[in-house]
């Protein structure tokens, strides 16, 4: 080789060398970008999570009259698109929740459960009867078990001065969405059908599945803690039992002999539960972890808050769309029903927004009475006023207020009376009362309107009726919550 040949190759290995070393020097930045992109959109990402879950949870509340008259069933038999979803949920938190919220099974906990509801909006969506939609619904319900496991994960990476409000939007996500989703889902399901809602479900489920791929964190690695397999299995078949005297007790009749040995099977489980859990050493649930101060109040206005909640949202889905001949319907599509719920999902928002800015006046755990009071007064608007959309959209406004205040001061509550590790657990079991609420108004509300009306068919009477009991169990709240905030103690960390 001539000396300009060697010079010339010592050129281009120096060139290349200098390449080489151009390009590793660039990854370090590259690969440090990447992950400063991932953090930013790591939030986003949760409330895409905890959003898209709830919609596809809630998504049968507007469309039960319409899926009661295309599958000739009952409006009691078709609820259970919506109760079955939460009972799901309900049992399936606490495990994924553990599962979650610590440790490296954090990504495959969280991706394996958007597939599952992926299924279950597929299966929802293909024409299988109303039994398979029903099936395909309690997949649906596993989603609901992400939003514990998203505020677990927000508390462990946000930001200290942002973690507050983060955890609130999360919280509050739970109600908002739903709200949100119903007016796209009653537009779509009155022009395509009750499918075309579920196939447009399952396309929001996907995009969550994507985002949750590229961006969610691995945990640190962690000791794994065994699941309580049987004490899941105990209380679904409780709370289970439960919630199907509760739908099927104006048919069955107070006192019936099924009736009675259904709420004494009930009983017996959920007695089984809360001894198995306490003698437990690694329960489902910490049950003397959810009766510490704050967090008591949280629970019981969880359960309560959630009663309230879904038999207003249930009533007015079915006032707007029933026909006015029947005495208290307002004759408009379900696309209308829909949007009666919008006023309330922005109102949620409100409230969690002052509710946040109020801490600097008012304790966190009193501002779960100031929601209930709101919720109230939601209630008792629907009681007396209700023969016009705009009176319908002022009521359901009131119910979103009280419910955004009571729903972004939990999780404020509750973590700054746990430790970090219990987090995920501790929210869980306040998830699993809020889906229990939501479970329980939703099985009740019919059941109490027919009990309630002059005939065989649901009334004037029956309806109003329901509003005052919704009303009575948040004015419960509101009274349980004034008396538990006095056993807070001054002074608390906050998260």
């Amino acid at each position: 080789m001539s000396r300009s040949e060697t010079s010339r190759a010592d050129d281009r290995g120096s060139r290349d060398g200098s390449s080489e070393h151009v390009l590793v020097g660039l990854a370090g930045p590259r690969e440090a970008g990447l992950r400063a992109v991932r953090r930013q959109a790591l939030v986003p990402a949760l409330l895409l999570l905890a959003a898209s879950q709830s919609m596809v949870a809630s998504l049968g509340a507007p469309l039960v009259p319409l899926i009661a008259r295309e599958h000739d069933v009952s409006l009691s038999t078709a609820q259970w698109v919506v109760t079955a979803s939460f009972l799901s949920g309900a049992v399936a938190t606490p495990l994924l929740g553990r599962l979650g919220s610590t440790g490296l099974r954090r990504r495959p906990v969280v991706i394996g459960a958007l597939a599952s509801v992926l299924l279950g909006t597929v299966v929802a969506a293909l024409p299988l009867g109303f039994e398979a939609m029903v099936a395909g619904r309690v997949l649906q319900g596993l989603g609901l078990a992400m939003t514990p496991v998203a505020i677990a994960v927000a508390r462990e990476v946000v930001e200290p001065e942002r973690r507050a409000g983060v955890l609130a939007a999360l919280s509050v996500t739970v109600v908002t969405a739903s709200g949100m989703i119903f007016p796209l889902a009653s537009f779509v399901a009155h022009h395509g059908g009750i499918s075309a809602a579920y196939w447009c479900a399952s396309g929001l489920v996907a995009l969550s599945l994507l985002a949750c791929s590229l961006v969610l964190p691995h945990g640190t690695p962690t000791e794994p803690r065994p699941l309580d397999l049987v004490g899941a299995l105990i209380l679904g078949a409780g709370v289970g039992a439960l919630l199907l005297v509760a739908s099927r007790l104006h048919v069955w009749g107070a006192a019936s002999a099924t009736t009675t040995s259904v709420c004494v099977l009930a009983v017996v489980l959920l007695g089984w539960w809360v001894q198995w859990t306490l003698r437990a050493d690694h329960p489902l649930v910490d049950l003397r972890l959810a009766i510490r101060p704050g967090v008591l109040a949280a629970n019981i206005t969880a359960v309560l808050a959630g009663i309230a909640m879904y038999v207003n949202v249930t009533l007015v889905a079915l006032i707007v769309q029933s026909p006015v001949s029947s005495g208290y319907g307002l004759g408009h599509s379900v696309t209308y029903a829909g949007l009666m719920l919008v006023p309330f999902a922005v109102a949620s928002v409100a409230g969690s927004w002052t509710g946040r800015r109020m801490t600097r006046f008012v304790p966190a755990d009193q501002h779960l009475a100031v929601g209930a009071l709101f919720a109230v007064l939601g209630a008792l608007s629907l009681t007396l006023w209700r023969d016009d959309l705009w009176q319908v959209s002022v009521g359901m406004a009131l119910c979103g207020l009280g419910n955004g205040n009571v729903f972004s001061a939990m999780p404020g509550l509750i973590v700054r009376f746990v430790p970090v590790q219990e987090t995920g657990s501790a929210m869980a079991f306040n998830q699993v009362l809020r889906y229990l609420g939501f479970a329980a108004g939703s099985a009740l509300v019919v059941t109490v309107a027919e009990l309630a009306s002059r005939g065989s068919e649901m009334d004037q009477r029956g309806i109003t009726t329901a509003f005052l009991v919704s009303a009575g169990v948040s004015a419960v709240s509101a009274a349980i919550a004034c008396w538990l905030a006095g056993s807070v103690p001054a002074g608390s960390p906050e998260p």
